[in-house]
């Protein structure tokens, strides 16, 4: 019996949320006297596989299909529902991002699992097994308990702190035993963006809305990010405006974000701004307007206009 593991990697290279999601699975191991196998898919090197065990897998089983690459969902359930029945697993987690989330209620129905999605602490019991997530577009916590013997969980980035281990793990050959008829998706180009820090990864967010005015008026947030090495974000009015890319869109309907720090600018805070937002550690908002529903998500506020803000603040970030 083992807790699984599904780890995304980024051309060959793991990062912070892979290693979070192992550190998770080691801690519900812990409690139920099991191990972590972690699933690899794709051409990750040894050297880099073994950096999973630094955080409690004890086993990783990488998968190398060249087919996979396409990351079809059809593919890629049946290869981790197969991973899980050869371990067998009775935990199974995954990152409550864009892939996770469409990984994981489908291997539930092929492993007879119960789901809980977006979970953001560790179970607070076992038996029964008893898990907390967010509800309400983060204004509430529930727990739910899963009755199924197997259990399938999607975590919250940035719900759990890393916890390094001196392990080592054993890498294991997988062959998912795929057909082609199990690869639906087709992948005829690929456009990567580069030399800018990703809104997913980025653990310091610097955002802004139609406080900012005009798309024009964007050259204090970047430098401001620049100094940071913060990601770019917008609020939807302002994609839909035309200022900002949508691939900036962070909210309900755009991509949800768990950074470390988040600054705010000229975000009023609607329900479905904070939606995306909520899970950020740190949120310090920047409005002239003190009834902003903005502040009362915020760890810190600044009533006051952003344009006499922002270069105040770079000016003492620069100094500091």
């Amino acid at each position: 019996m083992s807790i699984l593991v599904y780890t995304e990697n980024w051309d060959g290279k793991f990062k912070k949320l892979s290693f979070e999601l192992v550190s998770y699975a080691a801690a519900i191991a812990k409690e139920m006297d099991s191990s972590v196998t972690a699933l690899s898919v794709g051409e990750v090197a040894d050297d880099e596989l073994n950096k999973l065990a630094n955080y409690g897998a004890s086993k990783v089983l990488k998968l190398e299909d060249n087919r996979f690459g396409s990351l079809d969902n059809k593919a890629l359930s049946k290869a981790i529902a197969a991973a899980a029945n050869k371990e067998g697993a009775k935990v199974v987690v995954f990152a409550h991002d864009n892939l996770g989330k469409a990984l994981a209620p489908r291997v539930s129905v092929k492993l007879d699992a119960g789901l809980v999605s977006g979970a953001t602490a560790l179970p607070s019991s076992f038996d029964p097994f008893v898990i907390k997530k967010k509800v309400f577009t983060g204004k509430a916590f529930a727990n739910v308990q899963i009755n199924a013997d197997i259990k399938v969980v999607t975590l919250s980035q940035n719900s759990f702190e890393l916890a390094e281990t001196a392990g080592t793990a054993t890498i294991e050959a997988f062959d998912a035993a795929a057909d082609d008829a199990d690869f639906n998706t087709v992948v005829n180009e690929t456009n990567k963006i580069t030399g800018k820090v990703l809104l997913n990864d980025a653990e310091i967010v610097v955002s802004g809305g139609r406080g900012m005015k005009s798309g024009d008026n964007w050259g204090g947030l970047e430098e401001l990010a620049d100094l940071l090495g913060a990601g770019m974000a917008c609020s939807r009015p302002v994609s839909d405006e035309g200022w900002r890319s949508h691939t900036e869109h962070v909210g309900q309907t755009g991509k949800i974000i768990a950074p470390n720090l988040y600054f705010a600018f000229g975000i009023s805070g609607a329900i479905q701004h904070l939606g995306g937002v909520s899970s950020s550690k740190v949120i310090v908002a920047i409005n002239k307007d003190p009834e902003a529903p903005i502040f009362e998500a915020a760890d810190y506020g600044i009533v006051g206009d952003v344009f006499k803000v922002l270069p105040q603040l770079i000016d003492a970030v620069k100094a500091m």
